[in-house]
C-alpha cells in the first residue's frame, strides 16, 4: 500500500518540477528539458530527479544550474504539494533515452 503512494508522490513531483522548471532563472538552465522519473525515498526526505536534455553537450550544465536552484524548487515544490517534508532533491542526468537507441542500432546491425 505504502508503495502506491510513494508512486503518486512521485508523479505529483514529476509534474510540478517540470512546470517550475521553465520558471529557474539560472541560465544554464535552458533547452528542451524534461523529468523522465522521480525515485523518492520511503521517508519522503530525498527524492532523486532524473534530467533529459535534448541538447546532449547541455546536460551536465543544465544539472549544475538545477543543482544551484533545488533550494528554490524545493520551496515551490513545497508549497504546491501538501506533504508533511518536502523531499531534498538532488539531479541526476538520465540517459535511458541515449541508452536505448544505442541499443536499438546494435539490434539492427545484429540482424544484418
Amino acid at each position: 500500500m505504502a508503495s502506491n503512494r510513494i508512486g503518486r508522490i512521485n508523479e505529483e513531483i514529476q509534474r510540478e518540477l517540470s512546470a517550475l522548471i521553465r520558471t529557474v532563472k539560472d541560465p544554464r538552465v535552458k533547452g528542451l528539458i524534461s523529468i523522465t522519473a522521480v525515485d523518492t525515498t520511503p521517508d519522503l526526505k530525498y527524492a532523486k530527479v532524473y534530467v533529459s536534455v535534448l541538447d546532449k553537450g547541455d546536460v551536465h550544465e543544465v544539472v549544475k544550474g538545477l543543482k544551484s536552484a533545488a533550494g528554490y524548487l524545493r520551496r515551490e515544490l513545497g508549497r504546491a504539494l501538501q506533504l508533511r517534508y518536502t523531499p531534498e532533491l538532488t539531479f541526476t542526468p538520465d540517459d535511458s533515452i541515449a541508452e536505448g537507441a544505442r541499443i536499438l542500432e546494435i539490434i539492427h546491425d545484429l540482424e544484418k
